[in-house]
């Protein structure tokens, strides 16, 4: 009998100790997993570079990826040789849009700008009502070619200019149209934007919602209805996921199943208001209805962004902490620009 006893707890032990390390693996408790990881990502994530890449990867099919990194506007050759693009750039989100021009936020001359086939750089937008932007961050295009980003207020707060009619400080969306208009399109609907995307149809604008600097600062992500003007319906704002007390999402891309992909989590507690045990940094995929399907983790912090890239857009590009990552992916992403048949 005893000896039963024995056996039947090291059996138990042992089954705990699988459910722990799978658990570990994921990241993300396994109730919450819609999805069998391989029919996403088809390996593992790869270390390619140890520095220099900071956030805003885009894919340039010629150039190969430019990352935001050390003040730099980088590329990382096709043959894995890194060097600098554009000087004391001070960018962070970066998008080509439908004819292969670059778009750049630039945090800090407090900007949007369009860098043109002849090397010119052209104003977007660089202030609204009269008041400078606080920090623009990240970008999306709808097929209307509008141009969406998100202006959040991270660190020093001193120098804010942009205010409602109340005096109350605004960390809001803005939608650049062709005509050059300027319109924000959310002001206090969320807590502080970073990364956005608009669905391929135009149907859905997802806003990640990521205030790390209090205990109860947002870490959620969000989708509004978007009109066919480019603004939302504040009604039907819906949470997607929420980070908790760990580090919130940051940039986000869709492929072409339409497929989200984002940038989020923490490897270990950062203390004060980061304080999450378990470690959930990396990218987390959700379905098109907003179901969290799968979760790569990247051993680095912080996650930052992600795009998709390569000759046939299977290799997702990530960054995190200013290391850059590469996971091959079954779906291809689907950029305004570049697009693969």
């Amino acid at each position: 009998m005893h000896a039963r006893r024995s056996s039947f707890i090291v059996l138990v032990a042992v089954l705990v100790l699988i459910s722990v390390t799978a658990a570990m693996q994921n990241k993300v408790p396994a109730d919450e997993i819609k999805s069998d990881k391989a029919t996403i990502f088809t390996g593992k994530p790869e270390l390619l570079q140890e520095q220099g890449a900071g956030e805003g990867p885009a894919w340039h099919p010629e150039l190969g990826l430019l990352t935001s990194g050390e003040g730099n506007i980088n590329v990382r050759d096709k043959e894995g040789h890194s060097s600098i693009y554009r000087q004391n750039a001070g960018s962070n989100g970066l998008m080509f849009d439908r004819e292969g021009r670059l778009i750049i936020c630039e945090p800090v001359r407090r900007r949007v700008t369009r860098l043109e086939q002849n090397g010119m750089t052209t104003v977007l937008a660089e202030n609204f009502s009269g008041m400078k932007f606080n920090q623009p961050n990240d970008l999306t295009i709808d097929s209307s070619n509008r141009i969406y980003f998100s202006d959040p207020c991270y660190g020093d707060r001193s120098k804010m200019e942009m205010v409602d009619s109340e005096g109350k400080k605004i960390e809001g969306v803005y939608r650049v149209d062709p005509t050059g208009n300027v319109t924000r399109i959310i002001a206090h609907e969320v807590d502080r934007p970073n990364g956005l995307v608009v669905t391929h149809d135009d149907k859905y604008l997802f806003v990640a919602d990521n205030n790390n600097d209090t205990a109860n600062g947002a870490r959620k992500l969000w989708r509004f209805d978007l009109k066919q003007d480019g603004t939302v319906d504040f009604a039907s704002q819906k949470l997607i996921y929420d980070w908790k007390t760990t580090r919130g999402p940051d940039g986000m891309k869709l492929d072409a199943a339409g497929r989200l992909y984002v940038a989020a989590g923490i490897n270990k507690p950062n203390p004060p208001f980061e304080t999450a045990e378990m470690p959930t940094a990396g990218i987390y995929v959700f379905s098109p209805s907003g179901e969290l399907l799968t979760m790569a983790p990247i051993p680095r912090d912080e996650t930052t962004n992600c795009a998709f890239g390569g000759d046939d857009l299977k290799t997702l590009f990530v960054t995190a902490g200013g290391t850059l990552w590469k996971i091959p992916v079954a779906t291809a992403g689907k950029p305004a620009w570049p697009q693969v048949d």
